[in-house]
């Protein structure tokens, strides 16, 4: 439900992050080496066995709890009972912690702002390919079908992100929602060059087959679209693996996009084109509705 982490989270695996679901993080930095089952015995014993704990580098690490009260007994608020503690315990130094809550109506607020991003950028996707190519017959099959090849290439990301959730506690945050609106733009972006060469060669040949002009157009425009996607996902790598852990989420998302935009614009976009032209996605559809009476 919009409005709701649920639609974010819900049975997908997903973990949603402090962004999507309210709470409260700390980044903490030790003085001596320690483990995370040493900062798990402090938070549980301090009353927060929801804790979520990982390190983040060296004596670094993650601490992700529900939302923190601001002041309980002796005047002092959770936050700090718990620096206190792990100053006391543990070594931690206080003037390093980065500190952020999140509230519920924040939350939903995020969740609800991110799913019409979402939408407005896909209208505006279809609005403006059907625009572009406005000149070759059945213009709005290529709005269409370029953003048949965006929701591939994001049910791919959400995916991937699923499993990584499950597996490493890979949470999804504002970082995640701004790499998808990029993913979309990029994507489509892909999908343009092989259309462009398309719409090329419709004009020059109007009277050959459709499948056999997007098979030309595709052997024509492969080696652009391979050599850009494989130069910008070298650099995002790059950067994945020396840049820093604030937008590792951002970085991940791009990889994975730019690997399923370069897929889905030669292998989904275009045979959408070809599929429709022969009414195979009629006959599909039509055979649903006989299934269902």
């Amino acid at each position: 439900m919009i409005g709701s982490p649920g639609w974010i989270t819900g049975n997908s695996g997903l973990k949603a992050g402090i962004d999507f679901s309210s709470g409260s993080v700390m980044n903490v930095t030790f003085r001596q080496p320690v483990g995370e089952d040493d900062i798990r015995e402090r938070m549980d014993e301090l009353g927060h066995t929801e804790a979520l704990i990982q390190r983040i580098g060296g004596t670094s690490f993650f601490v992700r709890t529900d939302v923190l009260e601001e002041a309980i007994g002796d005047g002092l608020s959770e936050r700090e009972i718990i620096e206190r503690d792990l100053e006391h315990f543990l070594g931690m130094e206080r003037q390093r912690v980065e500190f952020d809550t999140v509230s519920p109506i924040v939350a939903q607020e995020t969740v609800r702002t991110a799913f019409y991003a979402l939408a407005a950028a896909s209208v505006f996707i279809l609005l403006f390919v059907w625009y572009a190519f406005r000149r070759v017959p059945k213009a709005h099959r290529y709005g269409v079908s370029a953003i048949l090849a965006l929701v591939h290439d994001l049910l791919i990301i959400l995916g991937i992100f699923s499993i990584l959730g499950r597996a490493i506690n890979l949470e999804v945050n504002s970082m995640f929602i701004v790499g998808l609106l990029i993913v979309a733009g990029y994507s489509v972006n892909d999908t343009i060059v092989v259309f462009d060469r398309i719409r090329e060669n419709v004009s020059r040949s109007p009277d050959r087959d459709l499948a056999n002009t997007v098979n030309l157009s595709i052997m024509e425009s492969i080696g652009r679209s391979m050599n850009t996607s494989i130069t910008t996902l070298v650099v995002l790598l790059a950067m994945l693996f020396i840049g820093g852990h604030s937008i590792r989420e951002l970085l991940l998302v791009l990889a994975i996009g730019a690997v399923a935009g370069t897929y889905s614009s030669i292998f989904i976009a275009s045979q959408y084109l070809v599929m429709w032209d022969r009414g195979e996605i009629g006959r599909v559809f039509r055979r649903r509705s006989t299934n269902e009476a």
